[in-house]
């Protein structure tokens, strides 16, 4: 299967007013972040697309609803983390078996303050559980949600004893100074920052692509950074990438993603959170909207 690589839009995820996933919506909304979206790949349910909101069913459940439509699944990595370790087994063991390309694994994120060798434990406990065969594992380092990072040395220890599994690690932290480092001390695996602007330093850098939640609206900005890496036209899309997200980041980010979207699809219902996050109020959707009025979004969505 070809390796995950380029502009990952970390898919949001659509609710019905009874808050459970509406699978119809996600799987068209996939395929648009696959076509005019811009997107080489999908992150689904990671962050953006509340995935620890969920119940293991409910997961499961839009797994198998990605994986039965006919979508290109060498293009689909899925969150599979979980607090309860059977929870965060029997997703990854579903991601295989659905042929995800990839399997993104939060750390163990309730006890705090987990040392080195029991993180790389869990790790391996979730591989031999799992089966190394035909899995394609990546670490999400996220440690302002979790409370626990995964610290390099962990990552490259387990990049030796498992060089055909760990595929590589998205870095949500923010940090381009751990995803540098991490790039070129475990150069075996795959690191996908979290932001378009690091496109344009993503090839001096190492960097696989990048992971984001803003990808949701900024892909065909995204693609041309990425596939049209080293030109002015990369470059300047770059940098409307950036001016982008920091609209899309103006109030809180995915709320606002959400709204953006429903604003794409012309579908109100895509702006409803999954609790404890909320919808936008209308003086944030105004802040928003009139900061993505003085961005590439009314150029690119006719809006």
């Amino acid at each position: 299967m070809p390796k995950l690589s380029g502009v990952i839009a970390a898919a949001a995820t659509p609710l019905r007013d009874d808050l459970s996933i509406d699978h119809g919506k996600l799987v068209a909304h996939c395929r648009w972040l696959l076509g005019d979206g811009g997107c080489d790949a999908i992150n689904l349910l990671g962050t953006t697309g509340e995935a620890t909101s969920f119940s293991l069913e409910q997961r499961l459940a839009a797994m198998r609803a990605v994986a039965e439509a006919d979508l290109p699944m060498h293009r689909f990595m899925v969150g599979t983390g979980a607090s309860a370790l059977d929870d965060a087994v029997r997703l990854t063991l579903a991601a295989k078996a659905f042929g995800f390309a990839g399997a993104l694994l939060l750390p163990p994120f309730y006890y705090k303050g987990i040392d080195d060798e029991s993180l790389g434990a869990y790790v391996e406990t979730v591989i031999d559980q799992v089966g190394a065969d035909g899995l394609s594992l990546y670490l999400y380092h996220i440690p302002q949600n979790t409370g626990v990072p995964w610290p390099i040395e962990v990552v490259a220890a387990l990049a030796e004893r498992h060089p055909d599994t760990l595929a590589g690690l998205k870095d949500s932290s923010g940090d381009i100074a751990y995803s540098t480092d991490l790039a070129k001390r475990v150069p075996g695996i795959d690191v996908f920052p979290s932001s378009e602007a690091t496109l344009g330093m993503a090839k001096e850098r190492g960097f696989a692509g990048c992971i984001s939640a803003t990808t949701n609206v900024t892909g065909p900005l995204a693609r041309i950074a990425w596939h049209q890496a080293g030109t002015p036209e990369a470059e300047a899309a770059v940098a409307a990438a950036a001016a982008l997200r920091a609209a899309l980041s103006s109030v809180t980010l995915v709320p606002a993603v959400k709204d953006t979207v429903a604003d794409i699809h012309g579908d109100a219902s895509w702006r409803r959170p999954h609790p404890p996050l909320r919808a936008l109020n209308d003086t944030e959707r105004r802040t928003l909207r009139d900061a993505l009025a003085k961005t590439e979004y009314p150029r690119l969505f006719g809006r």
